[in-house]
């Protein structure tokens, strides 16, 4: 049987690709300098400790190489990206508060409707600020702190001065250096001892402006006995120049403690997105990421749970979806660092169009920890002759009691399969989106869908393309 090419169209940007004009209040130079670094802090009026912390961020990232593994970066060049742009509005905790055209953006993406409805907190990130914060009376009232980042460091200052990049160091890679140096924006969370906070908090991070980098960070502690449910969304129109994602994510998740985090990134494809996040889970304590990647030009993301405590448990469910022109590098890694700990990684990814998508995971198992288990399954959707996909494990296992698993899959679109539905009377373009849906739903029933509309309508556009 001749094999037909499968053509899966590319996702129908038009919402997410509306642009405001580039306007602002204040943005700094091209490049990466001292002075644009005191620049930058004097713009958030920060404590002097930050400011050092900064520039010593800044001469670690001059002392890095770029990865030598992974995509190839070269075309990304500091010395052209605006490191901070401030728009054109302070803050706001009413959202009849914020400018209109900003506003409309984030109307379009759903983010007011899913606060009214689902959410307990939302905060809208523009650029290289939070334009809006918001958290239900009720919740604030059992102690939990949801707050954009630079409120957080004036307000709760040795908490953060405690906690800030101590769970990634500047010194991790060069661009969690670069982030130490110019990160703007974020969310805090901190959630007492005992507290469930039974609907999720949501930040959503826009970037507007041309040429720019967004570097917002994101800090949760939850304390014993407390769960959490965070979703974090981004999106970007499309530019004919370069743009940047560094942003830094850090989770400490306390004995017994659950924190979920779903993820939708969809940047658009002139995007390098360059993130890292982390987890340090306590004994008992559990982490949750549900990441879906679809968007951006070169993607390198890999979520890493440390489970230190006994018992503690980290599980991970992310689908990616790399099109033409798109190099989706992304994975996760999970250190058991402590006795009875359990993990499960599982993913899918679908290419098309000449689009790259590559899993790339980390399971250490480090000598003290015995009896600790491990199942890893990757699986793969190749829906053309001119796309690739790989997947790239890593064990490193240091003790002999352990249970470890690895499943990987690659795979097309099985002409039987398409003949068999075409037999049952459907279509063969019908057929052939089934066969693409029922791959992804094991994943895509895991996201949030029912509390952030922007991530229902992406999923439902990017799985759903026409194919024929």
């Amino acid at each position: 049987m001749t094999r037909k090419k499968t053509y899966v169209a590319d996702i129908e940007r038009e919402l997410y690709d509306q642009r405001n004009p580039f306007t602002y209040s204040h943005k700094t130079d091209k490049g990466l300098t001292p002075e644009i670094i005191q620049e930058i802090s004097v713009q958030k009026n920060e404590p002097e400790w930050m400011l050092d912390f900064r520039l010593k961020s800044l001469e670690i990232y001059h002392q890095l190489d770029l990865p030598p593994w992974g995509p190839d970066l070269t075309e990304l060049d500091i010395d052209n990206i605006v490191t901070y742009v401030k728009p054109t509005v302070d803050r706001k905790y009413s959202w009849d508060d914020v400018p209109e055209d900003i506003k409309q953006t984030f109307d379009l993406l759903g983010i007011p409707k899913a606060e009214h409805e689902f959410l307990a907190g939302v905060g809208a990130q523009y650029d290289s600020e939070v334009v809006y914060h918001s958290i239900q009376e009720s919740v604030a009232k059992e102690g939990v702190v949801y707050l954009d980042m630079e409120t957080a460091v004036h307000e709760y200052e040795d908490l953060i001065k405690e906690y800030f990049m101590s769970l990634v160091t500047p010194r991790d890679h060069k661009f969690a250096a670069l982030h130490g140096a110019v990160w703007s924006g974020g969310s805090f969370v901190y959630v007492p001892a005992g507290v469930k906070v039974e609907i999720p908090l949501q930040s959503y991070f826009r970037s507007n402006a041309p040429g720019a980098g967004q570097f917002e960070h994101t800090l949760i502690i939850v304390e014993p006995g407390s769960y959490l449910h965070f979703i974090e969304g981004c999106s970007a129109p499309r530019y004919s120049v370069n743009n940047l994602h560094a942003g830094c994510v850090e989770l400490f998740v306390r004995e017994g403690s659950t924190l979920r985090y779903s993820t939708i990134e969809n940047w658009s494809r002139n995007m390098f997105n360059l993130n890292t996040k982390r987890a340090l889970v306590e004994r008992d304590g559990a982490i949750e990421w549900v990441s879906g990647s679809f968007g951006s030009k070169v993607s390198m993301l890999y979520p890493m749970s440390i489970l230190q405590g006994e018992r503690a448990r980290a599980e991970f469910t992310g689908v990616t979806f790399a099109g033409g022109g798109q190099i989706l590098d992304t994975g996760a890694k999970v250190v058991h660092a402590a006795p009875h700990t359990t993990s499960t990684i599982n993913t899918k990814s679908i290419s098309k169009g000449g689009g790259t998508a590559i899993y790339r995971g980390l399971i250490k198992v480090t000598k003290n920890a015995y009896h600790s288990k491990s199942t890893v399954s990757c699986e793969s959707l190749i829906l053309d002759n001119e796309s690739i996909s790989d997947t790239i494990p890593v064990m490193q296992i240091d003790t002999d009691e352990v249970d470890l698993g690895h499943e990987a899959k690659i795979g097309r679109i099985s002409d039987e399969a398409i003949f068999y539905l075409m037999t049952r009377g459907i279509d063969e373009e019908e057929a052939r989106a089934m066969i693409v849906r029922g791959f992804v739903e094991p994943i895509s029933k895991e996201l949030p869908l029912e509390y952030a509309v922007e991530m229902n309508n992406l999923v439902k556009l990017e799985l759903e393309g026409t194919i024929g």
